[in-house]
C-alpha cells in the first residue's frame, strides 16, 4: 500500500484533497436540502473555510507546485485548516454550554448582510447565537461541529504530508 502511495503524483493527491472537500460540501448541502437541517451561523463559516481549502486544493492540482510551492500551499491550508479548527471548537464549546448560559438567537443571516457593515456580520457570525447551540444531526455520537473539526485536522496533515514528500 504504501509503493502504490509513494508512486502517486502529487497532482492526483491535491486532486483528493479537493475532492473530499467536494464531498463534505456536498454532504452539507444534503442535510440542508433533503434533511431540511438549515445551517446555523457558525456552520456557513466552517462552510466557508471548507471552500476555501477546497479551492486551495484544486488550485494545487492545477499548479503542481514545486519544493517551494508546495510548502506554501500547505501553509495556506494549514492556516485555513486551523482557522476552521477554530471555529468548530467554538461551535463545540456553545453546544456545551448549560441552556441557561447559551447566547440568544440572533438576527437571520440575509438581515444582517442587508443591515449592518460586513465587519459587524462577520463579529456576529464568529461569536454564534442560540441556534447554534442546536444539536441537529449525530453519527457515531459525533455531531456536525465534532465532524468538521476532524476534517480540518485531516485536511490540514494531508496537505502537510504531501509537502513533505520527496516526489513532486
Amino acid at each position: 500500500m504504501l509503493n502504490l502511495l509513494g508512486n502517486i503524483s502529487n497532482r492526483w493527491l491535491y486532486l483528493a484533497g479537493a475532492l473530499y472537500g467536494c464531498g463534505l460540501m456536498g454532504f452539507g448541502l444534503f442535510l440542508q436540502y433533503v434533511k431540511h437541517l438549515d445551517p446555523c451561523p457558525l456552520c456557513m463559516v466552517q462552510r466557508v473555510f471548507f471552500i476555501a481549502i477546497l479551492g486551495v486544493f484544486a488550485l494545487a492540482a492545477l499548479h503542481n507546485p514545486a519544493r517551494l510551492g508546495k510548502k506554501i500551499y500547505a501553509a495556506v491550508i494549514g492556516l485555513l485548516a486551523l482557522s476552521g479548527v477554530g471555529v468548530a471548537a467554538r461551535h463545540i464549546w456553545i453546544q456545551s454550554l448549560p441552556p441557561d448560559q447559551v447566547p440568544a438567537c440572533g438576527p437571520g443571516l440575509d438581515y444582517m448582510l442587508e443591515t449592518m457593515p460586513m465587519a459587524n456580520v462577520l463579529k456576529e457570525l464568529l461569536h454564534g447565537s442560540g441556534e447554534c447551540a442546536v444539536k441537529v444531526w449525530s453519527f457515531l455520537g459525533l455531531g456536525i461541529p465534532q465532524w468538521s473539526l476532524l476534517c480540518y485536522l485531516g485536511l490540514g496533515a494531508w496537505a502537510i504530508l504531501i509537502a513533505l514528500r520527496n516526489k513532486s
